[in-house]
C-alpha cells in the first residue's frame, strides 16, 4: 500500500459518517457471539470496539498507520491492535470473520489483499467489507480537479490518484481468483451528511490529504477554503444548513473455501 500521512486524532474527530456506515454493516453480521474477528484497517479503533462488544472470541484490529494503532491501543487497552499492511497479512487460518469498513479504497493491490484474507480465515470463514466503489465522490473529485486546473496546477505535476474505486464485477473476479465462494458484491449509493462547514472542512482535511499535502503548508488552509466555497456554490447546503456528498460504497460478502 502507498504510504499515507494520517492524522489519527483529527480522523477520530471527523469520521462520524464512517462510523455510522460501520454500525449499519455490523448490524448485518448476525454473529453467534463466539467468533474470532479481524478488523482490517481499524483506524482509531472505535469500530473494532463495537465488534469486540458483539463476541467473546478474539478480536484484533490492524492498520498500516502506526499513529492510528497507537491511538487505538491507548483508547481501547483491552483490545489487541497491530501495525500491519492489508497487502501482507501475517496470520494463518485464525479468524471466523474479516470485517473492513471505509478502508480498501486506499489499497493498490487488491489481489494481494484477497489472497491474504483467504489465508487468514478458517475454512468457511467470512469476509464482510464496504469501501469506496466505482463512481465514488464524483462531485468532490470534479470540484477538486477544476480548482487545481484553475489555480494550483503547479503543485500537482507528480500527483497520482491515490484511491482505488473498483467496480463490483471487478471485485467479484478478484475474489473468485483468490478462492472465495458465495460471493456478493454490490455498489450502493450513500448520502454523506456533514452537520456544518467545520465538519465538512475536517473531513476534507483528514480524508483528502493526498490532495492537500501537495500544496505548500502556507497555502493548504486557503486551498481547502477555496475548495469548500467552490463545492457549496455548486451543491448548496440544505434547509438545515447541512452539507451533502454523494458517495458510492462497494459492499462485499464472501466465504472462504
Amino acid at each position: 500500500m502507498t504510504r499515507h500521512n494520517w492524522n489519527a486524532q483529527e480522523y477520530a474527530q471527523y469520521s462520524h459518517a464512517q462510523k455510522v456506515w460501520a454500525e449499519e454493516l455490523i448490524a448485518t453480521l448476525h454473529l453467534e457471539g463466539h467468533e474470532n474477528i479481524l478488523d482490517l484497517g481499524c483506524g482509531d479503533g472505535k469500530v473494532t470496539a463495537l465488534l469486540a462488544e458483539a463476541t467473546t472470541g478474539k478480536v484484533v484490529g490492524i492498520d498500516k498507520s502506526k499513529d492510528m494503532v497507537t491511538l487505538a491501543q491507548h483508547t481501547y487497552s483491552d483490545i489487541k491492535f497491530l501495525v500491519m499492511d492489508a497487502e501482507a497479512l501475517c496470520f494463518e487460518h485464525e479468524f471466523d470473520l474479516i470485517f473492513s469498513n471505509a478502508v480498501l479504497h486506499w489499497v493498490e493491490h487488491h489481489c494481494a489483499v484477497a489472497e491474504g484474507m483467504n489465508r487468514v480465515l478458517k475454512s468457511k470463514g467470512k469476509i464482510v467489507l464496504q469501501f469506496g466503489g466505482f463512481g465514488n465522490a464524483k462531485e468532490i473529485l470534479e470540484v477538486m480537479d477544476d480548482l487545481i486546473k484553475q489555480r494550483y496546477s503547479e503543485y500537482f505535476h507528480r500527483f497520482t490518484f491515490p484511491y482505488s474505486f473498483p467496480h463490483s464485477d471487478t471485485y467479484r473476479d478478484i475474489l473468485e481468483a483468490a478462492g472465495f465462494e458465495n460471493i456478493y458484491t454490490k455498489l450502493i449509493a450513500k448520502d454523506m451528511v456533514h452537520e456544518s462547514v467545520d465538519a465538512f472542512k475536517g473531513w476534507i482535511r483528514t480524508t483528502w490529504f493526498p490532495y492537500t499535502d501537495c500544496v505548500p503548508q502556507p497555502l493548504r488552509e486557503p486551498f481547502i477554503e477555496e475548495f469548500i466555497n467552490a463545492y457549496l456554490t455548486r451543491y448548496p447546503t440544505d434547509e438545515a444548513n447541512k452539507i451533502h456528498v454523494n458517495m458510492v460504497r462497494l459492499e462485499v460478502k464472501a466465504v472462504a473455501q
